[in-house]
């Protein structure tokens, strides 16, 4: 019996083993077939990635509806407006931040950091982490957008597929702008602004050598969505018409207040996510619940707060909403929407800036046909080209802004005061806020993402060349009297000071002395930081910029920190290695 026992128990690990080495082999020979036709092999795999990105997104759609109205009901008392979005966001914030915290935000950022400074990686948790987090975070009436989520869960997508079919690196990384184009083409149903967006603001280069297989997946992606929900715009648009002249100066106008609000919705949202990212980090699982009550507070008030808005969007555009409302709704949902993004919920800003800019819009036309009824438009025509304005403003993406309102409304005409509102926007934001939203989220974060500008610049010297091993660190829970003490043989005049495996800023004796003879001698270095930012470099950046950065902060050595995590340390580089490079001795001769 013992024996018949023992040879049951071996056959079963004896078939599970050679399933594993099945597995195993028929792997090996498919990435071995990938490697020899990689190009062939990635214009297919384009193809599936836009498949898969419209069934991401119909089961979006879907899942939120179905969930918003179970969780809303037709005629559901109004306490349910306040405790919903509370609950929902404190489950939401437990699950970020115990399972998926790279799940938060908006998606966009996240996908350009996965291109630039992760090697193309975005794992599959993260990938399901954001659209179960992103759908329930909508369901709840937390009025952030589902397109940003859905340029990173597709982009993860695409993410998963390469590497799981052994795609070169360079290979995997092509693939994010790809999925980033299939997931906006499915969740605004514009195509062509879809492919447009994804080179104008993923990859930053019009003229990226994945543009057809952009293309490829931006269309493969739309028609699965029409085949699934069918021809149904996004918004329902009149007929546009320009009725004077006179209105290209309103629409200028329009232009201007947008481009105003679009800086404080920028700078808003930015300084309330600074002051939350500076709370300790075990606070971070109930942060989203500031988000949820401030909108259940709202909405218990003014219920089309809740949610993204899309179908009170639709009324603006047809000039039914009035203009008390309209104005008090871009009042809320100012704040309703930068406090949920700040507060860490998952969630895009794609819709909110559409939803801001029709009720802006909106507000601006209702004004001009009261005063000029003769010479202007419905007020829905300012509805549509606001939303434009407002979406250049924030996202910074003009071109995309002026064909996505082409594909929704199919009218040419509509193309001029909708360049006029967007150049007078996009002006006045870039004026008024010097980065873009998406970077400055980025840097937030400890994610630095190369410009044009800045990968222009590395042709030349860069860091890597001549960074060194880290040394002579400082703890940041020593005294600033000890830090003096211990420096005072050193050979260098700054160091780096790291807490918990981190660095977190740079100090020169100067600040030492001068925090001693201030009377701060007994308080800890890491009392001498007030920012999340400190002097660092790339190891991709050009070694002139480390001898910028190093004049601007009187120092004389720099971290060389990763640009997916500003905290994380590659090595360092000092003045004398920079002066070394360029053939230049102590005494300044080169």
């Amino acid at each position: 019996m013992a024996l018949e026992k023992s040879a049951m128990t071996i056959e079963p690990n004896r078939e599970k083993h050679l399933g594993m080495r099945w597995r195993t082999i028929l792997r090996s020979r498919v990435i071995s077939v990938v490697q020899e036709r990689e190009e062939q092999v990635f214009l297919v795999l384009s193809l599936l990635i836009g498949a898969l990105a419209g069934l991401t997104v119909v089961a979006f759609i879907a899942l939120t509806e179905r969930l918003g109205m179970r969780l809303y009901p037709v005629g559901s008392p109004g306490w349910r407006r306040v405790i919903i979005p509370v609950v929902g966001a404190l489950a939401i914030g437990y699950l970020l931040y115990r399972y998926f915290p790279n799940a938060r935000g908006s998606g966009v950022p996240e996908a350009k950091a996965a291109l630039y400074a992760r090697e193309g990686n975005i794992s599959l948790r993260t990938v399901l982490g954001k659209f179960a987090c992103t759908a329930a975070t909508l369901a709840s009436g937390i009025p952030l957008g589902r397109e940003g989520p859905s340029v990173q869960v597709s982009a993860g997508i695409a993410s998963v597929l390469g590497r799981w079919l052994g795609l070169s690196r360079e290979k995997v990384k092509a693939l994010i702008p790809v999925g980033a184009a299939a997931g906006i083409a499915a969740a605004f149903n514009t195509p062509m602004a879809a492919v447009l967006f994804a080179l104008e603001e993923v990859v930053g280069d019009l003229h990226a050598p994945v543009l057809g297989s952009v293309v490829l997946a931006s269309a493969t992606s739309w028609v699965v969505l029409r085949l699934l929900l069918g021809n149904n715009p996004l918004f329902h648009v009149p007929q546009y018409e320009l009725v004077h002249p006179l209105e290209f100066g309103i629409y200028a106008v329009l232009g201007i207040v947008g481009g105003f609000l679009s800086v404080a919705f920028t700078r808003l949202l930015l300084g309330m996510r600074k002051r939350f990212l500076l709370l300790p980090r075990s606070t971070r699982w109930w942060q989203p619940v500031a988000g949820g009550l401030l909108v259940g507070v709202m909405g218990w008030f003014v219920p089309q707060v809740l949610g993204v808005g899309y179908s009170y969007v639709g009324s603006a555009l047809d000039g039914m909403m009035t203009l008390k409302l309209m104005l008090l709704l871009v009042v809320l949902k100012l704040f309703a929407v930068t406090v949920s993004y700040a507060s860490g919920n998952a969630g895009g800003i794609f819709g909110p800036s559409l939803f801001l800019g029709a009720m802006l819009g909106g507000a601006v036309g209702t004004v001009a046909h009261h005063l000029l009824p003769i010479y202007t438009a419905a007020p829905g025509a300012y509805a549509l080209v606001g939303m434009g304005a407002l979406f250049a403003g924030i996202v910074r993406a003009p071109m995309t802004s002026v064909l996505m309102i082409f594909e929704t409304t199919r009218d040419y005409s509509v193309i001029v005061p909708l360049m006029i509102a967007n150049l007078a926007s996009l002006f006045i934001s870039t004026r008024f806020q010097k980065l873009p939203i998406y970077q400055a989220l980025a840097r937030q974060d400890g994610i630095h993402l190369p410009s044009l500008k800045t990968r222009e610049e590395l042709r030349g010297r860069i860091v890597f060349q001549v960074r060194r091993t880290s040394m002579e660190i400082l703890p940041s829970q020593m005294s600033v009297q000890n830090a003096v003490e211990r420096t005072q043989a050193s050979q260098f005049r700054s160091w780096l000071v790291e807490d918990e495996g981190s660095i977190v800023g740079v100090l020169s004796r100067t600040t030492l002395e001068t925090a001693v003879t201030n009377g701060k001698g007994e308080q800890t270095l890491m009392s001498l930081f007030d920012a999340l930012d400190f002097p660092h470099v790339h190891a991709d950046h050009p070694l002139h910029l480390a001898l910028e950065r190093m004049s601007k902060a009187h120092i004389d050595i720099l971290p060389v920190v990763n640009r997916a995590d500003i905290h994380k340390l590659e090595g360092i580089i000092t003045l004398r290695d920079v002066l070394d490079s360029y053939g230049v001795d102590s005494t300044g001769s080169a």
